[in-house]
């Protein structure tokens, strides 16, 4: 068996000693490499097998790291992981204490910027480009966004600002959606050739001087540049970069190496912002992933042979509870519309997109527009159910505020992926939406205990007639019974599960079963716990909570969110309005003051003391200092 290339290469400057015969061998090696560790940790599969040649040629043809790539989103970064030294580590990828899925400054000198969320490379390297000309840096920034990611205003800000500044700014659009004409194709790569030749643009910078210098040579240059823009309008899709400031060049293959590095050699040597685009496959080289990108996206262990993704039997997971319930409640109501933000298949949406499509909104990566699109339409009757992750619902914090809760409009927001949710890390867990929304006035903030209590949670949310956000977890349900009818639950009120006397362990969301369970280790402990499922972040069952406090005098809430202005910190805050404090002890367990990274979810729980084991000690050591 001949020498892969592969383990020759441990950094660019080893990359850079190939020859350029030799790179596609290369580029199969590295699809094998992905393909071979992704089965194993699971990954985002396809769409980094569709960068492979890019990540490549942009590696050989500049100066990394001195030249700065920023991977919008970076889960298509794992080619670049594997060319900048990380190879041997690849292994561990998404694995506890191992490599992150995403790009991560603190991992290597290669990762310029941490991403994790989407649209932020083009105002991120347009930054790092403009730090670098204060500094007199010549060094180029480049970033690589999808075509999904250039739905999000964000972008456009970026691009906005860029053509303003004028910085030599390249920003590459990963297009993987839309299919290239051989004839349209091969001329618009000739033209981008020609386009970006050094003959050319010496040539245009010659002509424009001259013209500068003549009688009336403004008008003569605009009337060279509607013409030149005039012959490119018809063969290339990129007038809309040109109108931005960009120079457009594309779009071309992104599999073929020889064009990818024949445009970037002359995009290097261009002065201004320049705009390239390139048509690739996601899941190329794999025909499972080529024929099904979407599954292949964010994909568990799989077997390579078949494609088949290994699952354990399980009950259904809460996206899928909540995707079947949300069906129901609309054959029941022909005012609730669902929206999302480009998370369809993530969301559990596409039941629901198929059965009332004239009710059913993708927005594209879009959160802010998402939100006050959903007001909108909430001004008019409807009743529209918003399902965005938790971590991305973040981005659209001022819509919430201003558009929706002002006005009071009957918004619900299915927030998916809340709490910890494992191998994505910290750009992904949802740990913060208790926090960001119990303090907005107007908001109701539930959290289920577990798939069935969901199901009845979304049928009040859409009855309530107020804004309200309802928090799941990335996971498969606890085995509870779903296939009753729906009912509507009181607003405000707790769930008595276990009644004590010498402790209450008060619970909200995914942590309520382990505080049963921590519940039944105490008994045998000689410890009489009570356990109360809170439902409810706002408002609070205060006469449930109160009652508890004052016959246990010990509280211990429990929440998978962040500490500072949690569940736990409305707890405190209603215990010190009725002067309760420090009669009543108050014992909070939840996540604390850092970003968590990425791992399984029961092992970050139990570092983060709030699986079953860490109630039971923590509930000890206090017992024990009474």
């Amino acid at each position: 068996m001949p020498d892969r290339l592969l383990d020759k290469i441990n950094s660019p400057e080893d990359l850079r000693k190939l020859e350029i015969t030799e790179l596609s061998q290369l580029a199969e090696e590295i699809r094998g490499e992905i393909i071979t560790s992704v089965s194993k940790t699971g990954g985002h599969l396809a769409s980094s097998l569709g960068v492979v040649e890019l990540a490549i040629a942009l590696h050989y043809k500049f100066n990394t790291p001195h030249d700065k790539i920023i991977w919008d989103v970076g889960h298509q970064a794992y080619a670049h992981k594997i060319l900048t030294g990380r190879r041997d580590g690849f292994k561990t990828l998404r694995q506890h204490k191992g490599m992150s899925g995403f790009p991560k400054r603190t991992e290597s000198e290669y990762d310029a910027f941490d991403t994790g969320h989407s649209s932020t490379s083009i105002s991120a390297a347009l930054g790092i480009i403009s730090a670098k000309s204060i500094k007199g840096d010549k060094s180029r920034a480049i970033a690589v966004i999808g075509d999904g990611s250039m739905t999000a205003g964000l972008a456009f800000e970026g691009l906005n600002h860029a053509g303003h500044l004028d910085k030599n700014l390249i920003v590459i659009l990963n297009d993987n959606e839309m299919s290239i004409s051989p004839n349209v194709g091969a001329l618009s790569s000739y033209l981008s050739r020609v386009m970006t030749g050094t003959v050319y643009t010496k040539m245009r910078k010659e002509t424009q001087n001259i013209f500068k210098t003549l009688p009336g040579g403004d008008s003569m240059l605009k009337f060279a540049k509607r013409a030149e823009e005039s012959i490119k309008g018809l063969v290339v899709p990129g007038m809309l970069f040109e109108e931005l400031g960009f120079k457009y060049v594309g779009p071309i293959d992104g599999h073929n190496m020889e064009s990818l590095f024949f445009n970037m050699k002359n995009i290097k040597n261009v002065d201004g912002p320049i705009l390239f685009h390139v048509i690739t496959k996601k899941g190329k080289g794999y025909e499972p992933a080529e024929k099904n990108p979407s599954l292949f996206h964010g994909v568990g262990p799989f077997d390579i042979a078949t494609g088949e993704v290994k699952k354990k039997k399980a009950p259904p997971s809460y996206t899928k509870v909540f995707g079947d319930t949300i069906i129901k409640l609309a054959e029941e109501n022909e005012k609730l519309v669902a929206i999302t933000a480009a998370m369809a298949e993530g969301t559990g949406m596409t039941g629901y997109a198929e059965r009332f499509p004239d009710r059913y909104f993708d927005v594209g990566i879009a959160e802010q527009h998402a939100v006050t699109f959903a007001a909108g339409m909430a001004t008019e009757g409807y009743v529209p159910i918003v399902a965005i992750y938790s971590t991305f619902m973040q981005r659209a914090y001022d819509q919430v505020v201003h558009d929706v809760a002002l006005q009071n409009l009957p918004v619900v927001f299915a927030l998916d992926r809340g709490g910890l949710v494992g191998a994505d890390g910290p750009t992904h867990h949802g740990t913060f939406d208790y926090s960001f929304m119990r303090h907005i006035p107007n908001m109701l903030v539930m959290a289920p205990k577990d798939e069935g209590e969901l199901r009845h949670m979304l049928k009040t949310a859409v009855e309530c007639g107020q804004p309200v956000s309802i928090r799941y977890p990335r996971a498969n349900g606890e085995g509870a019974d779903i296939s009753g009818d729906l009912t509507t639950l009181p607003i405000g009120k707790g769930e008595l599960i276990e009644t004590g006397k010498d402790i209450t362990l008060l619970a909200i969301g995914n942590t309520v079963y382990p505080a049963v369970d921590a519940a039944k280790a105490l008994m045998d402990k000689g410890i009489d716990a009570e356990v109360i499922n809170a439902r409810f972040v706002k408002p609070l069952d205060e006469e449930m909570i109160l009652a508890s406090a004052r016959k246990t005098k010990q509280i211990i809430t429990i929440e998978e969110n962040a500490l500072q202005g949690g569940f736990g910190s409305a707890v405190m805050e209603l215990l010190e309005e009725k002067a309760l404090l420090p009669e009543i002890k108050v014992k909070r367990l939840g996540i604390p003051d850092r970003f968590i990274e990425h791992g399984p979810q029961e092992i970050l729980r139990k570092e983060v003391g709030i699986d079953s084991a860490s109630i039971v000690s923590t509930v000890v050591a206090i017992q024990g200092q009474r």
